[in-house]
């Protein structure tokens, strides 16, 4: 994970403008993977400092103890007003180990409005040797005040062998990375999920597209802690079903017995409008749906298209 976190342009960029005098006092990161935000921000923090991985700055700053570098807030926890006064206090006192400090800002896009504004003036102003680094899954969600006070640096999706890859080297055995990669939509979170729960979550989207006992299923994905994985896997398998359907079984990522059953009741046309509400899906529990209630609206959704193609038909 580390090495595909240090290969981003974003963290050679901070640390060659680190290291070249170039670094500006306010950077922002946006990267769509939220789980690994805090990992990347601390990959990015190294760059700036310079420091080589596995010696003493790197350690400190992996387990968030280097007095140069402060990480806030506390991991899972979202930045306060209170926490905002803590940092524009200690941005008065000097670096203890060398001559720059760096303030990490984890899980940017989660701070209210009013805190994004009480850091207004610290990073227009900051003082000497003073450098801010935040970290946000999008732009939409941080002021445009900020944003025209840092500099950016997106980092899009992985792409699918970048992923793969990273899977590779974490683990030993190789079964399901390929599917993983390929389903994880450029989320090295996603794909880890897929990996770890052995391909369970594919032979749920397939159970799902039986339309069988759907009620079950969907409180099943209810439970999930992180609806991402099901639908991800579902997207994978909606995609190797129009494969199946078109005759180019070489092409899919998963062909299974019950997979070629299923590409024989739906129509492409119904695969197809079943990616899109999948998406739609996925959309409504990223804004907090209840994940069991919106698949099973999917579920429904997609009955009622494959009955509107077979009177078509």
């Amino acid at each position: 994970m580390k090495t595909l976190l240090r290969g981003t342009a974003a963290c050679r960029r901070i640390g060659q403008d680190a290291s070249g005098g170039n670094a500006a006092h306010a950077m922002l990161v946006l990267f769509p993977d939220e789980r690994l935000l805090r990992a990347l921000l601390k990959e990015c923090a190294k760059a700036f400092f310079g420091a080589a991985e596995g010696g003493r700055t790197a350690k400190l700053i992996d387990e968030e103890c280097y007095a140069d570098c402060m990480l806030v807030p506390a991991a899972g926890e979202k930045l306060s007003a209170e926490r905002v006064s803590d940092i524009i206090e200690e941005s008065l006192l000097a670096p203890v180990e060398g001559d720059r400090k760096l303030f990490v800002l984890d899980a940017f896009h989660t701070a209210a409005g009013l805190v994004q504004n009480k850091l207004l003036k610290l990073l227009e102003e900051p003082p000497q040797g003073v450098y801010f680094l935040l970290g946000a899954t999008s732009e939409h969600a941080v002021l445009p005040t900020v944003l025209s006070r840092t500099k950016r640096f997106e980092i899009p999706p992985f792409t699918e062998e970048e992923i793969l890859g990273a899977l590779e080297r974490g683990h030993v055995r190789g079964e399901g990375l390929r599917e993983a990669a390929a389903a994880s939509g450029g989320l090295l979170s996603v794909a880890e999920d897929l990996v770890q729960g052995g391909g369970e979550e594919f032979r749920l989207a397939e159970e799902f597209l039986s339309l069988r006992e759907v009620g079950a299923v969907c409180r099943t994905i209810g439970e999930r802690k992180d609806r991402r994985a099901f639908f991800s896997a579902l997207k994978l398998v909606l995609r190797d079903l129009l494969f199946l359907s078109a005759g180019r079984e070489r092409d899919c990522k998963r062909c299974t017995q019950a997979m070629k059953g299923l590409a024989e009741e739906y129509p492409a046309g119904v695969l197809l409008a079943a990616l899109s509400e999948t998406d739609r899906a996925e959309r409504e529990v990223a804004f907090n749906a209840n994940g069991g209630q919106a698949a099973l609206a999917l579920a429904l959704r997609i009955w009622e298209e494959q009955k509107r193609w077979q009177k078509l038909s």
